[in-house]
């Protein structure tokens, strides 16, 4: 079971990033995917989440607008994808995709090993 976030950088205030997220290893259409992030010297915060069919979305309120969660279901090899706009500075954070075989709640299974974003002023 693995999940491989990737897509992070370094941008300046306004601009946008694409984050991606791939899964192997499990049917990952059965589980509800999630993005999360941890900024410097804070805890890790949710950030977004998409359940199984991928007809439902839902989001932190500092992101809302903002950014935009989907996944790929075109094989049984999932990649989701965080699309961010109007990046700030307080979006930066180290950013990780979950996935949650729960239809609820805030307990996730499977962690990927994050990826960097880092927004300059």
């Amino acid at each position: 079971v693995q999940l491989q976030a990737s897509g992070g950088g370094l941008v300046q205030a306004g601009d946008s990033l694409r984050l991606s997220c791939a899964a192997s290893g499990r049917t990952f259409l059965k589980y509800r995917m999630g993005w999360f992030r941890r900024a410097p010297g804070k805890e890790r915060e949710f950030v977004a989440s998409i359940n199984k069919s991928g007809g439902s979305t839902y989001y932190a309120e500092s992101v809302k607008g903002r950014f935009t969660i989907s996944r790929d279901k075109a094989n049984a090899n999932l990649t989701l994808t965080l699309q961010m706009n109007s990046l700030q500075p307080d979006d930066t954070a180290v950013y990780y995709c979950a996935a949650s075989g729960r239809d609820y709640g805030p307990l996730y299974d499977y962690w990927g090993q994050g990826t960097q974003v880092t927004v300059s002023s």
